[in-house]
């Protein structure tokens, strides 16, 4: 076919492929549990614990990121009233 253009990049052509990416998250992400309902009760309190350890993405130092997770477990200690 001399009028249709061939594109041979790996990329180009791999649509249907990249469609089913969330799907594959979400199937490696239920390894190791049980149910879906197992899976969600821990994400959901894994992610605010999460977001209160792991400092937002910034240029920070390295004694900033120090600080930020001492902060963290200091608020940790105390809600869970562990000295």
């Amino acid at each position: 076919m001399p009028d249709v253009e061939h594109r041979s990049h790996k990329g180009l052509n791999n649509r249907a492929e990249n469609a089913h990416v969330p799907l594959r998250k979400r199937e490696r992400m239920m390894q190791g549990f049980r149910s879906p309902g197992a899976l969600q009760r821990f994400v959901s309190i894994f992610s605010a614990l999460r977001n209160l350890f792991v400092p937002p993405r910034s240029k920070r130092g390295a004694l900033a990121t120090q600080i930020h997770r001492l902060q963290a477990m200091a608020e940790w200690k105390a809600v869970a009233m562990v000295s």
